[in-house]
């Protein structure tokens, strides 16, 4: 018997590591604008945070506007290193598929980036098959995290009420978009984790009202109850 009837998950830092590559695209070309970071200050910004929903922040920093056309340049580049760089967090594919057979199906990617990023990222590591016609953008929904809308919309879809939905999240603005919603959330913290890591740790996600952290995706499934 599972304790929830289904999963939700983060792209970014819980499927694949691509926080050290997109925030390096996202370094040098805000350097190229006049305002250099260095990685932990580039993440403390940006991690957990739509580029274009901090645009206000940019525009502060360098004093030019983030338009259209510098968006579409940043993902152009973004996309190229994922491409080339990107691999999945260690034990997802056994975890995603443990969860997949547990709960028949109802586990879904909910993120905060574009759905275009989400896909390349899904099919680079293999895991868009388990996830097919059940990845949700936080951008194509009327709020993106910290609100709650990219998970409503991901528990509708798999027709089960949000408040038996599990989270796993990484970051404090993906899980207060998880809590605000009425899930479970569950934070994911790695044991590698070092000074410069992308990860937020578990003291930044108890701040937001965690409650559950695991370690590694070998953990997961029993911890749900799978």
């Amino acid at each position: 018997m599972t304790r929830f009837e289904a999963v939700l998950f983060d792209c970014d830092g819980v499927l694949v590591d691509s926080e050290p590559i997109t925030n390096g695209v996202l370094r040098e070309m805000l350097a190229e604008m006049g305002w250099s970071m260095s990685v932990q200050e580039c993440s403390s910004h940006f991690v957990g945070h739509a580029v274009v929903d901090r645009a206000d922040l940019i525009h502060a920093n360098t004093g030019q506007t983030v338009t259209p056309q510098w968006l579409t340049q940043f993902r152009a580049r973004r996309d190229e290193a994922l491409l080339t760089r990107l691999q999945a967090v260690h034990g997802i594919h056994a975890c995603v598929d443990t969860l997949s057979a547990a709960l028949a199906g109802r586990i879904a990617v909910a993120s905060g980036a574009d759905i275009g990023k989400v896909h390349l990222q899904l099919n680079k590591v293999g895991l868009m098959p388990a996830f097919t016609g059940r990845s949700f953008s936080g951008m194509e929904q009327a709020r993106n995290k910290p609100h709650p809308d990219v998970y409503w919309a991901a528990a509708q879809a798999l027709g089960v009420p949000i408040a038996n939905c599990a989270v796993i999240e990484d970051s404090p603005n993906g899980a207060l978009a998880g809590l605000a919603a009425g899930a479970t959330v569950f934070g994911y913290v790695p044991k590698e984790t070092s000074e410069g890591s992308f990860y937020a740790g578990q003291a930044a996600l108890q701040e937001v009202g965690v409650q559950h952290f695991f370690t590694h995706m070998d953990e997961l499934p029993a911890l749900l109850g799978c």
